[in-house]
């Protein structure tokens, strides 16, 4: 089991860790299988109002798609089958709050992630950087999500650049994606404290309140993402015979321990 599930029913939280740290807590099937068994576990659970999600160790909250794993793709030009559409909370149907606590490194198909949580809490030493473009694939959902967060040029220039650069956990709360700051290896205890607020409410005003707020959001991301695979199965035509459609290319070689 590579998502660790710590439930504190006396507060009504709990803490879902992506608990693979020596592959920076990337995700092949088997993980991305357990995360969407575990939203849909909590929509029955009514011991559970509020939930933190964050990724084990201090180098990565996660890093996408682990690298070695492939996706079949049909021979149908119209579909793509993206594994990494269905692992978020909104997803599956769950409305009870989220909560993403950052630390070290969040990039490329952790945004799925991210783009569902309610809000953001990261240390200092996290960073944010979508790596794309470096790579010669298009970030089509990644970028929709962040741009349903951070202002425009925020969104174009982390998309654009790859892994050339890197948005550090300031700019990240100074442009609106993460929402508190913390020191070192503290965003889950904050994350926590704010869970375990969100816990002591009425629970259909708080699931419904999550509701209204990402209707607002779902209107727009409605228009947008079902373009998404045809913009990222055009976009990697070149190179498709190179490398599997969905790969984790999200960190730099120095960073891969496997």
């Amino acid at each position: 089991m590579t998502v660790k599930v710590e439930a504190d029913r006396d507060t009504g939280v709990a803490v879902v860790v992506l608990d693979d740290p020596l592959k920076h807590n990337a995700l092949d099937l088997a993980t991305m299988e357990e995360l969407v068994s575990v939203w849909r576990d909590f929509r029955f659970d009514d011991t559970i109002r509020a939930v933190v999600l964050t990724g084990a160790g201090t180098r990565a909250f996660c890093t996408g798609i682990d690298r070695n794993t492939e996706v079949p793709q049909p021979a149908s030009p119209y579909a793509v089958d993206d594994p990494l559409a269905s692992i978020g909370p909104k997803s599956n149907d769950l409305w009870k709050p989220v909560i993403a606590a950052v630390n070290g490194m969040a990039c490329g198909g952790a945004f799925y992630l991210l783009g569902e949580s309610e809000f953001i809490v990261a240390d200092t030493e996290a960073t944010f950087f979508d790596p794309h473009t470096t790579y010669g694939m298009v970030s089509a959902y990644e970028t929709m999500y962040l741009a349903q967060r951070m202002p425009y040029g925020e969104v174009a220039r982390m998309a654009l650049m790859g892994t050339a650069e890197r948005v550090s956990a300031r700019r990240a709360y100074e442009t609106g994606l993460v929402s508190e700051l913390t020191p070192p290896g503290e965003a889950v205890p904050a994350a926590v404290a704010c869970a375990r607020t969100l816990a002591t409410y009425p629970p259909t005003a708080v699931e419904g309140t999550v509701r209204a707020l990402w209707t607002t959001r779902q209107t727009l991301l409605t228009q947008t993402l079902p373009q998404a695979p045809l913009l990222v199965s055009l976009g990697n035509l070149p190179t498709k015979a190179q490398r599997p459609l969905f790969t984790n290319r999200h960190a730099p070689n120095k960073h891969r321990l496997r």
